[in-house]
């Protein structure tokens, strides 16, 4: 088995590659995906999250509104690292024990938080996916339908691109077209001996 770990800044096109590399017939977990399922009720990570953060972060239903909770911690850098501190454990044990139990035989790791979790030190090569500052913005205006000063300032949020670089085996570049975007991964793909 050969495990891809795919990272990149919010906006930056992760989702776009993790479907490139899906369509040439990898099994791709996301770490988002994943962190919803610990952050449910009921589990030792949701009621740690309420203690921390606060019933007032609740849906009606009873679950974690991530907009109220996104809210929150994207504004405070210290409330967005003890959010981290209670998730990433988790997530990163359910994503080992899904990759073990993978028959795939190639697996990618999709996580916007794969080097800051550790997660990077269980692939063999980590791809980074990076676009313009300005290019994340629009995209979580148009397409996730955020507040040009929200997306701001979740952007403003994470820690700059250029941190992530030096872990990174493979550079995609996804400021121009699907198609030049599509040329890289499979060239990336191809040297990797994948396919």
């Amino acid at each position: 088995m050969f495990v891809i770990g795919l990272t990149g800044n919010i906006g930056c096109g992760k989702s776009t590659v993790a479907t490139m590399l899906r369509q040439l017939g990898a099994e791709v977990i996301d770490a988002d995906t994943v962190a919803h399922q610990v952050m449910a009720p009921p589990g030792p990570v949701y009621d740690a999250i309420v203690r921390e953060f606060g019933s007032q972060i609740l849906a009606p239903d009873g679950t974690i509104d991530r907009r109220k909770l996104g809210q929150i911690v994207f504004s405070d850098p210290a409330a967005l690292r003890r959010l981290d501190a209670l998730v990433h454990p988790a997530t990163s044990a359910a994503i080992r024990q899904m990759i073990a139990t993978s028959s795939a035989r190639v697996v990618v790791v999709e996580a916007i938080k794969l080097i800051e979790s550790g997660t990077y030190r269980i692939c063999n090569s980590v791809w980074i996916v990076t676009c313009a500052r300005e290019q994340q913005i629009q995209r979580l205006v148009t397409e996730r339908g955020l507040s040009r000063e929200d997306a701001e300032r979740r952007v403003s949020a994470q820690e700059p691109i250029d941190t992530k670089l030096i872990y990174g085996d493979v550079l995609i570049d996804n400021s121009g077209s699907l198609d030049d975007t599509r040329r890289q991964v499979l060239n990336a793909w191809r040297r990797l001996g994948l396919g």
